[in-house]
């Protein structure tokens, strides 16, 4: 039952290609682990968690790790988008865009120039 309330959850680590992934049930408590590629990943899955559970869910247990804990996420630049919907999109604000050109200087030489399937970086803040 537990886990059919929290189908959401287990089917966003599927998209989000979550490894390792181990998912018991207990007591009526839903026990899932595995490892998320990064930060942004981990903090989405979370999202996800709380916007089923609440707040402090005591329906489930997440042990979720990091694999790559040195940037906040990858980003695969689409066609269409600039660094300030790049920035808006992960931190919630656009003016945010000058952390990610810093943080890719060695392949942007220009905020206002990138190009499809560029990765950037998307530091930690």
């Amino acid at each position: 039952m537990v886990k059919a309330k929290y189908q959401d959850v287990l089917s966003l680590g599927e998209a989000l290609n979550i490894q390792n992934g181990n998912v018991t049930e207990e007591n009526g408590v839903l026990k899932i682990k595995g490892t998320a590629n990064t930060l942004y990943d981990k903090d989405v899955l979370w999202d996800k968690i709380k916007e089923i559970g609440g707040d402090n869910p005591s329906d489930i247990m997440a042990n979720i790790s990091v694999a790559d804990d040195s940037v906040y996420a990858r980003h695969t630049v689409k066609s269409g988008e600039t660094l300030g919907k790049i920035a808006k999109h992960y931190y919630g604000k656009a003016s945010k865009y000058q952390d990610i050109f810093k943080a890719n200087s060695d392949i942007l030489k220009n905020p206002d120039v990138i190009h499809p399937d560029q990765e950037l970086i998307i530091p930690k803040l």
